[in-house]
C-alpha cells in the first residue's frame, strides 16, 4: 500500500469534509483565544492538522486501510463506467 494510492482515492465525501473541517477550525480559534494551551494545545492542533488535511485532499488513510468510503464516486466498480 503506497501512500500515493492511499491519498488518489477520494473516499471522503462533501459532508464529512465539512464535519472534519468543523472542529480544525474550533480548535484554531481556541488556541488563538488562549482557551487551550500547552500539551493540550499541541494534542488537538496534531488532531485537527491530520482532520485538515483529510478534508483539503479528500482521501482519509483511516477508511482506506478499513475499506470503508463516504464518497458515492468512489463506491463505482470498473463494470459500473461499461
Amino acid at each position: 500500500m503506497s501512500i500515493k494510492a492511499i491519498l488518489a482515492t477520494k473516499n471522503v465525501a462533501v459532508w464529512d469534509r465539512i464535519l472534519r473541517a468543523l472542529p480544525a477550525l474550533i480548535v484554531g480559534w481556541a488556541w488563538y483565544t488562549g482557551l487551550v494551551d500547552g500539551g493540550l494545545a499541541i494534542t488537538l492542533a496534531v488532531l485537527a492538522v491530520m482532520l485538515f488535511v483529510t478534508t483539503l485532499t479528500g482521501a482519509c488513510s483511516l477508511y482506506y486501510m478499513l475499506g470503508w468510503s463516504t464518497c458515492p464516486i468512489s463506491r463505482r466498480t470498473k463494470h459500473d463506467n461499461l
